[in-house]
């Protein structure tokens, strides 16, 4: 791996510095070459690193930021009043080269508004998207895409997307030619609105994308494609539904493991099965959304992230920037305007 810096912002989230430091740290321990930009309160680093003294000084540097942005701050607000925040020291440090990526667990409406402020969008990208990755039922991820960046998406930004998605497939799932779908409310052609319609036709006319059609929400977890397409108001309930659904599976599958002496020696017997789909489902490992459409990576972890779930964000990071993930998607977008001039 080649020589990494990645700002981390060090006071977002809702779980304290020390969630977000234990992780950092845990990331240096697996990747040799990796360095880190630790924005935030100084004396809050100093204090956690104090009862670290193992950790080599040499591996990491500390920016102290007089601001932090809370999860209930107003976008608009942020951008404008907290310029010294530890949210936009890291975005800034990529935006002037000094990281290759930044990953922060802070308000995402802040995040997205600081970003594209600073990092702007890529030529022939209108708006940014998030998106990040969900297991399926033959073991291969599937990247869903947006997931509340926009809202609501006119069918050029679904175009967009669908090429972003694909890039990100290739670079980081190590997908040929990534099968790229829209979902919908059914797979018929006449369904869904305007934007759906008019983004299908774009994609059926498209050489830059593998387009297979449209799939329905039950098909998302089935290996029918790589690449998901949808707005953002949709791919967030689509997203927070199937984090939902596991978190009850897992409860239900802990309660009833305890009822009474059958089941426990049953849950016993069947432990290293349950296991391992424990380690399937978890949702800590598809912590790390990737703001996408950036001239810089950036990725948001969970909010109430644990350590562990933090240092997957930290090497979902790690990937795009090995992979150079923006170069390749600005790659793949010129292409695509060269297609529809």
């Amino acid at each position: 791996m080649r020589h990494l810096t990645l700002a981390l912002d060090i006071m977002g989230g809702d779980n304290g510095p020390h969630i977000i430091l234990s992780a950092a740290f845990k990331a240096l321990t697996e990747f040799p070459q990796l360095h880190l930009v630790l924005c935030g309160d100084e004396d809050v680093i100093t204090s956690w690193l104090k009862q670290h003294p193992d950790l080599s000084p040499n591996r990491y540097i500390i920016v102290h930021c007089n601001q932090q942005v809370l999860m209930d701050d107003n976008p608009v607000s942020a951008l404008r009043h907290k310029k010294d925040s530890s949210m936009a020291c890291a975005i800034r440090h990529v935006k002037d080269g000094l990281a290759d990526a930044c990953v922060s667990a802070g308000n995402t409406g802040a995040l997205l508004a600081i970003a594209c402020s600073q990092l702007k969008t890529l030529a022939g990208v209108s708006r940014p998207a998030l998106v990040s990755s969900l297991p399926t039922a033959k073991g291969r991820k599937v990247f869903l895409l947006d997931l509340g960046a926009t809202i609501q998406c006119d069918a050029q930004t679904l175009l967009q997307n669908a090429v972003m998605g694909s890039v990100l497939a290739e670079q980081i799932a190590g997908v040929e030619k990534p099968r790229v779908a829209i979902l919908n409310v059914g797979e018929e052609q006449i369904k869904g609105p305007a934007a759906i319609k008019q983004a299908n036709a774009l994609l059926t006319n498209s050489h830059q994308v593998n387009y297979i059609g449209y799939v329905e929400g039950d098909d998302i977890f089935n290996d029918i494609a790589d690449v998901i397409v949808t707005d953002g108001f949709s791919g967030n309930i689509a997203l927070k539904s199937c984090e939902g659904l596991v978190k009850l599976l897992i409860e239900q599958i802990k309660r009833d493991a305890q009822r009474n002496l059958l089941s426990k020696i049953m849950a016993k017997l069947a432990r290293p099965l349950l296991r391992r789909l424990y380690l399937r489902v978890n949702p800590d490992q598809y912590n790390g959304a990737s703001l996408i459409g950036l001239r810089g990576i950036v990725v948001k972890s969970h909010g109430n992230a644990s350590d562990e779930a933090f240092l997957y964000a930290i090497r979902e990071a790690v990937q795009e920037a090995n992979r150079q993930v923006p170069t390749k998607i600005k790659d793949k977008i010129e292409n695509l305007l060269m297609e529809r001039s």
